[in-house]
């Protein structure tokens, strides 16, 4: 789920599952194993009219929650899938409503594509609001059940990184979403592919970021009742305000944690390639320990500018996490996964702080990756740190004494 500015002409990144990378078609950014197929399972034979557009009179909101109501049954969700009771809870839209706040889905509105569909910016005068309506596409990868679940999942969050879900309209063979706009768009777009002339993002607004992202998962992971599994994390469902403010975005493949106290919820294997922990991908067994490894390559993302898959380095750089495990063993070589557009303007401590979180994230054995809320503790310290690039000489080489890659603070 996700949103771009509208400006001048259309963007085609946003954090919607989008594939984005031209150079690598066969893995970056894709929906991984089982996505295909649990779309054709989720599609249902939907009540209503064929043409959602077609206009219709009075108020709709009892009809659109009670097409949203059969679309629950029909997909016979389970207390996994999320409280079937938030269905009342979310603001309801005619689709003439989000036509006319997008001037009928015209171009210059358009924010990007992803697997649900296709995004778009729109002023709601109803709520005086401008807002993202995202449009599902009945042949994208994300079918109605995603949908589904990502309203009851909104209809639940309440924190501020979090994206904050406004409504939905669930209209004949209409499915649509509309949420708060974020003009900064996705995180993916402040790291990768930089336009010439659009300045980098620097280390003490990565480490907010990485900050904020940790904190909104805190929240689903300790703090929401019943507790929820993210299992999409990653750069693109990292949305941000005009301050760089982090909130996540896109609950479409997220999965309660029942009650009865489970350790892991068996599940098929969904997500993103390369952002997927392995032991998740090997036993189809979901943990919270999923999301940490998945946050973990996020983070090294933000540390290095890289991408997570990247077809165009050479072979035994294509893959962010097996071409950095070799490197998080040797502190000499931490100055060489920074990403190069810090042009040296970073805290040597702080670098290797945030390396050392990030390698415990990424344990290939999910038990020794940390808990969430250690993850939140050590990036608000470093987030707290701020760095002045003006009171240092940029950083050439690593310093020859330097805490180990072990620890995430030195308190």
């Amino acid at each position: 789920m996700g949103c771009l500015h509208c400006i001048g002409k259309p963007s085609k990144r946003l954090g919607s599952d989008y594939y984005s990378n031209s150079n690598s078609p066969k893995h970056t950014n894709k929906k991984i194993i089982n996505a295909s197929e649990d779309k054709n399972k989720a599609r249902v034979e939907l009540n209503g009219r064929a043409n959602g557009g077609n206009k219709r009179e009075g108020n709709s909101n009892n009809d659109d929650k009670n097409q949203l109501s059969l679309d629950v049954k029909k997909l016979k969700l389970r207390e996994d899938d999320g409280n079937t009771s938030n269905v009342n809870k979310a603001m309801t839209f005619t689709f003439d409503e989000l036509a006319a706040a997008t001037g009928n889905f015209r171009p210059d509105c358009f924010l990007g594509e992803g697997g649900f569909g296709k995004v778009y910016k729109g002023h709601l005068d109803r709520i005086n609001q401008v807002v993202a309506i995202k449009q599902l596409d009945p042949h994208g990868l994300q079918g109605t059940r995603e949908f589904v679940i990502e309203v009851l999942t909104l209809s639940m969050v309440d924190h501020p990184n979090l994206v904050k879900s406004i409504g939905y309209c669930a209209e004949g063979d209409q499915r649509l979403l509309v949420y708060e706009y974020m003009p900064l768009g996705s995180l993916e777009n402040h790291l990768h592919d930089l336009p010439p002339g659009k300045r980098p993002l620097s280390w003490n607004t990565r480490m907010k970021i990485a900050a904020g992202a940790a904190k909104g998962l805190e929240y689903l992971h300790d703090k929401m009742k019943p507790p929820v599994i993210y299992r999409d994390l990653k750069c693109s469902n990292i949305l941000l305000d005009e301050k760089y403010h982090a909130k996540l975005s896109d609950f479409g493949l997220a999965k309660v944690v029942p009650s009865g106290d489970k350790s892991h919820v068996s599940t098929r294997v969904m997500g993103t390639y390369g952002y997927c922990a392995p032991d998740y991908a090997m036993t189809g067994q979901l943990t919270f320990k999923s999301d940490i490894y998945s946050f973990g390559v996020v983070l090294l993302e933000l540390i290095t500018g890289r991408k997570v898959i990247d077809h165009r380095r050479p072979e035994k750089e294509e893959n962010l996490v097996a071409w950095a495990r070799p490197l998080f063993k040797d502190r000499k070589r931490f100055s060489e996964m920074v990403d190069p557009l810090l042009e040296g303007k970073y805290p040597v401590r702080g670098l290797y702080q945030a390396l050392a979180i990030a390698a415990m994230c990424l344990q290939e054995q999910p038990n020794m990756r940390p808990a969430t809320a250690d993850v939140v503790t050590a990036l608000d310290f470093l987030a707290s740190q701020k760095y002045d690039p003006n009171s240092t000489t940029p950083n050439s080489k690593s310093p020859s004494v330097s805490p180990t890659i072990q620890k995430t603070d030195d308190n």
